[in-house]
């Protein structure tokens, strides 16, 4: 890293204006004494949560010239040794010597590019007066890097695209109380939501760019977060597991028979580098896989994880049919929603399904597209007694988005999945990771 390119990224902070931003639900906490790390995929919104905390600590009366920004992304700042990090704090003093002494808070973005950044943060952590902010998209490296290397000095966070409340405030939607005609427009919305996904460029963007984005999206995310960070051998293999991936979420994934099919396909791979693979993609959180419910650890081993990606909308941009099987795009929706407020999320089934549940047995969800038809509804009450059966004090949701006048008599428990989508529930702190 050279430190007069170093100096001129610093300068070129400090001078420039932040751009706009538009609030989110996670307020990054501040004067904690800890180190704040965000993780989450590429393009979620978590360089503009730190342009958000830098906007609030400048109207809290900090210098600009105390605040340090570096994206290790910046090819003017490659190649980057943990060697030479000890010259941001140096290059700093030079450019503003009239800031020694005073608190210095740095923010520093995709720091998976710096092998060994953890120990020369835990070491300015101990002996400088900093305030250190970092982001990554690899969660084994944030959680466990951190965790190992700073040894309680930290707070990791997780970064989601945004939720269907965060999409209607970015759009200016209200939801007014029994107004059919709002009903309508939110509802409306949902549906863009689930085609479209959540990442806030997409959001923001004319609708014409969007697929466009999306795809320059997925490329990237296939490419650098996976290819290149792994340094995958096959990357044919690796391409057709992402599509499947994308093109099944919300559904049982079997490796056995996933291996045979790619087997079948010409690919001579073995079950191990199935998993491996798998393990990649929820490295990069591109995609969850979610547990049955069992009391037997080696039982819910052997058993098959439900698949959820992390956005709906990157189900088009790997070639998928956008407007196929939106019920399982909606209950990937609600798996995203319930993912940011709690991580121990399994799935249950006995004959009949059970979509979601916790750990606990404390609440559990099913979701489904249309109730319209009453071979639906019928399978859906199934669901929701084998839901009651195994959990007696639990709160049940069947959430759906068409329906029939007959609904809630039929099925009491039965609620707009826009209306669920839109509650207000609080995430400041339930996104932590350790």
């Amino acid at each position: 890293m050279n430190s007069d390119n170093l100096k001129y990224v610093l300068r070129q902070f400090v001078e420039r204006s932040l751009p706009f931003i538009r609030p989110r639900e996670l307020i990054l906490p501040t004067g904690t004494g800890k180190v704040i790390g965000l993780a989450g995929v590429r393009r979620s919104g978590k360089t503009f949560l730190f342009f958000d905390t830098i906007h609030r600590l400048m109207e809290q009366g900090v210098d600009r010239r105390r605040i340090v920004y570096l994206n290790f992304e910046d090819d003017r700042l490659h190649p980057i040794l943990a060697t030479e990090l000890d010259l941001v704090l140096r290059c700093l003093r030079e450019l503003y010597p009239e800031m020694l002494n005073q608190r210095v808070f740095i923010f520093l973005d995709e720091v998976q590019n710096v092998s060994g950044w953890e120990r020369w943060v835990r070491r300015i952590q101990d002996t400088e007066d900093v305030e250190v902010f970092v982001t990554g998209s690899s969660s084994q490296l944030l959680t466990r890097d951190m965790a190992t290397a700073l040894r309680g000095r930290s707070i990791t966070l997780e970064v989601f695209p945004l939720s269907f409340r965060e999409v209607l405030n970015f759009r200016g939607i209200e939801v007014i109380s029994h107004s059919a005609e709002n009903e309508s427009v939110v509802s409306g919305a949902l549906e863009s939501y689930l085609a479209w996904g959540g990442f806030p460029e997409i959001v923001i963007a004319d609708e014409t760019l969007r697929p466009l984005i999306l795809e320059e999206y997925a490329s990237l995310m296939f490419y650098r977060d996976v290819v290149e960070r792994y340094g995958v051998r096959n990357e044919r293999l690796m391409r057709e597991l992402l599509r499947h991936v994308f093109r099944n979420t919300a559904s049982l994934l079997n490796v056995s028979k996933l291996h045979r099919d790619f087997k079948s396909l010409g690919f001579n791979i073995s079950k191990n580098t199935l998993f491996e693979y798998l393990g990649y993609l929820e490295d990069a959180f591109l995609v969850f896989l979610v547990p049955k419910q069992e009391q037997s650890v080696r039982k819910q081993a052997h058993n098959p994880k439900k698949l959820h990606v992390i956005d709906t909308g990157l189900v088009a941009a790997f070639k998928a049919n956008s407007a196929r099987d939106v019920g399982h795009k909606l209950e990937t929706a609600v798996y995203l929603e319930m993912r940011r407020i709690r991580r121990d999320l399994c799935y249950y089934t006995n004959g009949s399904e059970v979509d979601l549940c916790d750990a606990d047995g404390t609440m559990f969800i099913n979701t489904c597209w249309s109730l319209a038809e009453i071979e639906t509804r019928h399978r859906e009450s199934k669901a929701m007694l084998l839901g009651h059966d195994r959990w007696p004090n639990a709160h049940g949701h069947l959430l759906f988005h068409e329906f029939t006048c007959s609904v809630g008599k039929e099925l009491p428990e039965a609620e707009p999945a826009w209306r669920f989508l839109s509650q207000k529930r609080d995430t400041r702190w339930s996104n932590f990771l350790h």
